[in-house]
């Protein structure tokens, strides 16, 4: 059983205590049995993690033992904590609650928290046809770690036609982004490597270079400034890291787009350290105008490319690939096998079908979010208008600043209404962003207008009179 020591639970938790002072002021043990009862639901703190002994946290936290353990009673009561006989207090979810980061059906929860688009109709089209394909690949024993070689060729051939030259031997076909990343991290690197990532960044992206014992800095990355050259070359210099995992194109969650002559100055420092510079392009079809800088990888050959279509086509075709030399795909290929045997067949030949029609269905995506952009702008303006909303150019997200840092309460508030959204700390490593929220626009209408209607009762009920929005994102530069 995995134990989260005190210091690691105080880093996650973040300036909790200014709940306990905000307008409608609370018990302190509630605040904290709340702001760890947020952390196991957003997935933060792991189910089965044993949290720390009371007397080692109130100690840490300069705090009475009365109040750790008011906390921890409060999170029993509720079903978020058993006690085990001689392994202490077990983190674990209440019968019928929503796992964390989902809004499973049948809990009632309408899951903002996650920003994905409604599948495109084509996908039925293209599954039939896929099937009259499929007999011709009966003979082959169906296990292949590095995807159909038409498949593979087709993204190649996207690839070039974006900017970078690509072979298909250049190509592996991954269940999906996220597979892609674990799939690196695993084979690049070593156990208390310097990781660099974004900060802001997306937070699964924080749980695969972790478990890989990536050791990650930090570098920050705001909605009015981007990405600071400054930190950039200071975090490099001081940590030379084994790999650098970046997402310039309409970043998750700032939605900001890194310059061309930036992209250069990048891959010249992660060339010059001996980085690894692993580009997350999962967004980049997304632009309301299309595509608007040029592929990472045309700056530097070692580049290694994360692409998929989750985003952009639907979440439910699992499939991803890794644009990287030919020597590193081989190693990739043979790290892979520990793990799984390949990508499904015919999910496959339903993505190379797709691929047929790409262009279009990013022209039907384009004008879903240029229309969803507009109906959440006017209306975040109208119904709270004491935040900060960025102009965006594409994406799926608004970076919302809520001007208070309450962003926890307002999440937990939220679930009570009915909604599930991304409190900003989820988006950091250490406790961060309080003031920020991220807020899908690529929903529904009818969802969309029922999302908000639920955060406006619970920021309602929240009883804020917040400062001054923040200016696009809080600035750090951290190694943990």
């Amino acid at each position: 059983m995995s134990a989260l020591t005190s210091r690691g639970l105080a880093i996650l938790l973040g300036e909790w205590r200014a709940d306990a002072t905000a307008a409608v002021p609370r018990p302190l043990y509630e605040v904290l049995a709340d702001r760890i009862r947020l952390l196991v639901l957003d997935g933060r703190i792991a189910l089965g993690v044993r949290l720390p002994a009371e007397r080692a946290l109130a100690a840490h936290e300069g705090l009475s033992r009365t109040t750790v353990a008011g906390a921890y009673a409060r999170l029993r009561d509720l079903g978020y904590l058993r006690s085990v006989r001689g392994s202490g207090s077990v983190v674990q979810l209440p019968p019928g609650d929503a796992p964390p980061m989902i809004g499973a059906p049948g809990t009632g929860l309408l899951d903002f928290s996650s920003a994905s688009l409604p599948a495109v109709p084509l996908i039925a089209e293209a599954a039939r046809e896929a099937a009259e394909l499929l007999p011709r690949h009966l003979e082959a024993p169906g296990f292949d770690l590095l995807g159909l070689p038409e498949l593979r060729a087709a993204i190649a051939e996207r690839c070039t036609r974006a900017g970078v030259r690509t072979e298909p031997d250049e190509i592996m076909v991954t269940l999906g982004a996220q597979h892609a990343l674990a799939l690196v991290a695993r084979t690049l690197v070593a156990r208390g490597d310097r990781v660099l990532i974004e900060s802001p960044t997306y937070p699964h992206a924080i749980e695969a270079l972790r478990g890989a014992g990536g050791r990650l800095v930090t570098v920050p990355v705001t909605t009015d400034e981007g990405w600071d050259d400054d930190a950039l070359a200071r975090a490099f210099a001081r940590s030379s890291p084994a790999l650098a995992y970046l997402m310039p194109d309409f970043h998750n969650p700032t939605t900001r787009v890194m310059p061309d002559e930036q992209r250069a100055r990048v891959a010249a420092l992660a060339e010059a350290h001996g980085t690894v510079l692993v580009v997350d392009e999962t967004m980049a079809d997304l632009g309301f105008e299309g595509s608007t800088a040029t592929p990472m990888a045309a700056f530097g050959p070692g580049v290694v490319t994360l692409g998929s279509v989750g985003k952009s086509i639907w979440g439910g075709i699992r499939l991803g690939w890794i644009r990287a030399d030919r020597a590193l795909i081989t190693r990739l290929a043979v790290a892979r096998s520990a793990g799984d045997l390949g990508s499904p067949t015919l999910e496959q030949l339903v993505l190379l079908r797709l691929l047929d029609r790409y262009d279009r269905v990013l022209d039907a995506r384009r004008a879903q979010l240029v229309a969803g952009h507009a109906l959440m702008a006017r209306e975040l303006a109208r119904r709270f208008p004491s935040w900060s909303v960025p102009e965006v150019g594409g994406g799926l997200t608004f970076w919302v600043g809520i001007g208070a840092p309450v962003a926890s309460r307002l999440a937990l508030a939220a679930r009570a209404e009915g909604v599930l959204i991304g409190a900003g700390p989820r988006f950091g490593i250490d406790g961060a962003f309080e003031r920020f929220v991220r807020i899908p626009f690529c929903r529904p209408e009818e969802e969309s207008l029922r999302a908000l209607d639920a955060l406006q009762r619970a920021w309602t009920g929240l009883g804020e009179q917040p400062a001054p929005p923040a200016a696009g994102g809080e600035l750090l530069e951290t190694v943990v």
